[in-house]
C-alpha cells in the first residue's frame, strides 16, 4: 500500500499498527492461521467501530448543548 492509497488522514501515519499489517506478507501463513488473522482483524473493526459510534454521540450531545458544530 503507497501512501497514496491510505485515507486522508492517514498518509503520513507511517508507524501506525494497521498500516503495518497492511504491509506484512501473508506468504508464511497457513490458511488456519489466514483464518484467526481475518477473525482477529474483524473483531478490532468491531471495536473500532464501537468506538467510533460512541465517540460520534458525544460528538452530537456536545452539539445539542452548545449550540454549534464541535471540531
Amino acid at each position: 500500500m503507497e501512501d497514496g492509497d491510505l485515507p486522508i488522514g492517514l498518509a503520513g501515519a507511517r508507524e501506525d499498527a494497521a498500516h503495518k499489517l497492511g504491509q506484512e506478507s501473508l506468504d508464511r501463513y497457513s490458511l488456519d492461521e489466514l483464518d484467526q488473522r481475518v477473525t482477529l482483524l474483524e473483531a478490532e473493526i468491531a471495536r473500532v467501530t464501537a468506538h467510533r459510534q460512541k465517540s460520534a454521540a458525544h460528538r452530537l450531545a456536545a452539539e445539542a448543548l452548545f449550540g454549534r458544530k464541535v471540531e
